[in-house]
């Protein structure tokens, strides 16, 4: 995941405390809710330059912090790899 994504879900996450945010991490249970999801949204779109998709809105994609990086990244593009480090131009 990009440390920019990890550093914009921090302030959402109220239950996060010392924990670090890796892929498996529960949205959920990290306490993520619905109304909070809309602003992260809104959020990753004006951080990333990106608009996601209305079928990607969905629990699934908010599951955890890996599968809503995976629909993020897919929005990017080319500019990352699978590992999700950020491609740059040579």
């Amino acid at each position: 995941m990009d440390a920019r994504f990890t550093e914009l879900l921090t302030p959402f996450l109220k239950f996060l405390g010392e924990q670090e945010i890796t892929p498996d991490s529960s949205l959920r249970e990290l306490g993520l809710d619905s109304m909070q999801a809309i602003e992260l949204l809104f959020a990753i779109e004006d951080a990333f330059g990106v608009t996601l998709a209305d079928d990607d809105m969905n629990d699934d994609t908010f599951a955890t912090a890996g599968s809503l990086w995976t629909v993020v990244r897919a929005a990017l593009g080319a500019r990352y790899a699978a590992d999700g480090t950020q491609v740059t131009a040579a």
